[in-house]
């Protein structure tokens, strides 16, 4: 896996999603925000029918945020204050209890505060992002764009941890919402201990009347078959009369063991601020997760040896259109866009006439079912090596 030709332009990245309300802010001092967001996101959608399926729906760059999907997913696991360690905290905790309940806690980290009217890039075929925080090293791929599909592989080496990740997001129209599932399954290997964590991912619910906002709503069930622990949350949003006041980021849950059914912990607080369990039997509460502490002003990563970027790097890929936008640059936005857009076609129509396939470079890729709604991303290799991307 060694860099791929020479550096075209230079990688830009930018500042990751973190706790602080305004997302949009790209920089210290800059803030992005599309001008007349509603009216222009209205006229994008007049023509389209509720029910329908967004997933192929494209943009215009100024609804779109400076930075890949795939990158967006990275961040969720690399993108950590300094001073937090979740997933060695899982590692190092004694009982399977303890370990499950600090895996409920970094999954809930990895739920990230997004910003209304903006979305990220639709990742193209065989795009990769590659980074490193720590000892943790991360490498994602887009292994499929009908359906779109990503994945990830993580490997922490020192502690002996592996996650495999799969997403196929599918975005469909409500009408006065859009509603957007992520199919796929997430996998976390605590190797010195010899358990699985298997979980999925809430939904992602962008409300555009009567008052606009997004959120992430939905059931997540984590479970580790074994040692028979299971974790069922709920991602819910409380709107009092016509969608004004409330709270939008409550999250609810039990920790249970299956095999008997018995409550051991009650689940309880917001994925933005802080989250705590309850022992069902001595009724002791104590907070599992603090989100200022994991997710609070987070710093743009940075390049470490930009000779070893691949050439299929997402922030190299994109690095035009995100400086564009960066610059408020919509021409130059546009036609940065169209041109990776058009160099994927004609890849694809290359492929297409001598009747060639593609093969993700990274992963193998099986599907489940017909419809395609289920797939498996196995890692070709073990480990993920090191990184010329560094996250701070």
């Amino acid at each position: 896996m060694a860099s791929q030709g020479k550096r075209q332009s230079k990688i830009v990245l930018t500042k990751p999603f973190s706790l602080e309300v305004d997302t949009t802010d790209l920089e210290p001092g800059y803030s992005y925000r599309a001008p007349n967001l509603i009216s222009r996101l209205l006229s994008l959608l007049k023509n389209v029918r509720p029910g329908s399926d967004l997933t192929n729906l494209q943009l215009p760059p100024l609804f779109n945020f400076p930075k890949s999907q795939l990158q967006c997913y990275g961040e969720s696991v690399y993108c950590t204050t300094s001073n937090s360690n979740l997933l060695t905290q899982c590692n190092n905790q004694q009982s399977p209890l303890e370990r499950l309940t600090s895996v409920v806690a970094w999954s809930i980290s990895t739920t990230r505060p997004t910003s209304f009217g903006v979305a990220p890039y639709n990742p193209i075929l065989g795009e990769t992002h590659h980074v490193s925080k720590g000892n943790l090293n991360v490498l994602l791929e887009q292994v499929s764009i009908n359906p779109p599909v990503s994945a990830l592989h993580a490997t922490d080496e020192k502690e002996n941890i592996e996650m495999i990740w799969s997403q196929q997001p599918v975005p469909k129209f409500r009408g006065t919402c859009i509603d957007a599932e992520v199919h796929g399954k997430r996998v976390l290997k605590l190797r010195n201990h010899g358990e699985t964590y298997e979980m999925n991912c809430p939904r992602l619910s962008i409300r555009i009347l009567p008052v606009p906002g997004v959120n992430w709503v939905g059931n997540v069930n984590i479970k580790c078959p074994e040692t028979g622990l299971v974790a069922e949350l709920s991602y819910n949003s409380s709107y009092s009369f016509l969608g004004l006041g409330g709270n939008s980021k409550l999250i609810k849950g039990k920790i249970l063991d299956s095999s008997s059914s018995n409550v051991l912990y009650e689940i309880d607080g917001q994925w933005d601020s802080t989250v705590k369990v309850k022992d069902s039997n001595s009724g002791k509460v104590k907070v599992i997760y603090d989100a200022k502490e994991v997710i609070s002003g987070l710093k743009t990563p940075t390049v470490k040896n930009a000779e070893g970027v691949w050439q299929t790097e997402s922030a190299l890929i994109w690095s035009e259109l995100t400086q564009a936008i960066i610059n408020k640059d919509w021409d130059k936005a546009r036609e940065a866009k169209q041109g990776v857009e058009e160099r994927q076609r004609k890849m694809l129509r290359e492929r297409e006439s001598i009747g060639e396939g593609w093969t993700p470079k990274n992963f193998l890729v099986s599907y489940s079912n017909e419809s395609g709604l289920e797939c498996d991303c196995s890692p070709i290799h073990k480990w993920v090596p090191a990184a010329p991307i560094i996250a701070l």
